[in-house]
């Protein structure tokens, strides 16, 4: 599977802009500011629904206008079949089609034709908070296990509404626990499927990640990844009834999945204080190549893979370990963006990549 064809409509500094891609590697150079990011942007949008940067779909739309567009023919080189995906944004609604065909729910279309991509933001998966871990995990695993991705929904909304009680008792001074019963019979029932979900996951791509690593840095230190969950030790509804008290002095949920987090160690250190920043690369970049694998193992399709402003990021040991593999068929097509095609060309030749190359204006 990869993409044929895209057409942009109004998305982020695009007025109006159409690309023919090749199936294998496709190099995306041009000036900064030049549009290479939002391009690559511009290709998740179509796999996942949304942007790759920002929750809010109206800050993709270019200024001054009031609506953006985004078409692509997605060919299938088995079958020979190709299916065209749209995404309209207008007047704070948004659209997503499939051979014309406008999805019931935006969730049934993630996971159909996936991609990853590896951004200079990946360290935020590291360095920031457990919300970004989350959230990231979270969207691997609900691109192939669509109960996992609505539980994950239904969750979030229970929660909201857990909080908003808790709020307004506290506001009020007023208690009544049975509405909190209600909606923690439902907040356990989803949570205990997630936590379980979530330990089956980090067991299924460890070994994919610490391969990566290995092969990224060519040996030297011991890294892993640790699923950190209050429900390790603690019954989810046992859990709640304990922190109620605190619960409603703050005034929201201070015990469930949503505090989850995932540790991230290098020599038994947590990356975030002890690994270099060539190390801390080479994890969030190996973690970005196991959720290709992973993403392979389960519909066995090999995602589209955008590699954004790698060469300026990654030392040469890297590049060369991570083109090794692109020159071995491992990935299928693969995106990448730079701002000196002299040195795209240099690289994908000296490593006897076949390749195409597109040059991106600054628009006006």
């Amino acid at each position: 599977m990869y993409l044929k064809h895209i057409h942009l409509t109004n998305f982020k500094c695009y007025d109006e802009a159409e690309f023919t891609f090749n199936s294998n590697v496709n190099g995306i150079v041009g000036a900064n500011g030049s549009g290479k990011t939002n391009l690559l942007d511009a290709i998740h949008y179509l796999s996942f629904g949304k942007s790759c940067f920002s929750a809010k779909d109206v800050s993709s739309m270019r200024l001054g206008t009031e609506f953006f567009a985004l078409h692509g023919d997605f060919a299938d080189e088995e079958s020979g079949n190709t299916t065209q995906v749209s995404c309209v944004y207008k007047n704070g609604s948004k659209s997503l089609r499939a051979n014309k065909k406008e999805y019931d729910r935006l969730s049934d279309h993630v996971g159909l034709f996936p991609v990853v991509m590896v951004s200079p933001y990946d360290s935020d998966i590291i360095n920031d908070g457990n919300e970004v871990r989350r959230r990231f995990f979270d969207k691997v695993i609900s691109q192939f296990d669509k109960t996992y991705l609505q539980h994950l929904i239904h969750y979030k909304k229970l929660l909201l509404q857990r909080n908003a009680v808790l709020r307004q008792q506290l506001e009020t001074r007023h208690s009544d626990y049975s509405l909190l019963q209600v909606v923690d019979y439902q907040l356990v029932e989803d949570g205990v499927l997630l936590h379980q979900r979530r330990k089956r996951f980090i067991e299924e791509i460890r070994p994919m990640f610490l391969g990566h690593y290995r092969q990224l840095t060519r040996g030297g230190e011991e890294v892993d990844i640790h699923y950190e969950s209050q429900l390790e030790q603690t019954r989810y509804d046992e859990g709640l009834a304990k922190s109620l008290p605190a619960d409603s002095r703050c005034g929201f949920t201070t015990f469930g999945v949503h505090k989850d987090d995932y540790d991230f160690t290098i020599n038994g250190q947590p990356v975030k204080h002890f690994g270099s920043q060539g190390q801390q690369k080479s994890f969030s970049l190996a973690l970005r190549l196991s959720q290709f694998d992973y993403a392979f193992a389960y519909n066995k399709r090999k995602p589209i893979l955008l590699l954004d402003d790698i060469f300026d990021k990654l030392d040469r040991s890297r590049i060369t370990e991570l083109l090794n593999m692109v020159g071995r068929e491992h990935f299928g097509q693969v995106f990448i963006s730079d701002t000196d095609e002299t040195r795209v060309k240099a690289i994908l030749g000296e490593h006897g990549i076949s390749h195409e190359i597109f040059e991106i204006k600054k628009q006006r």
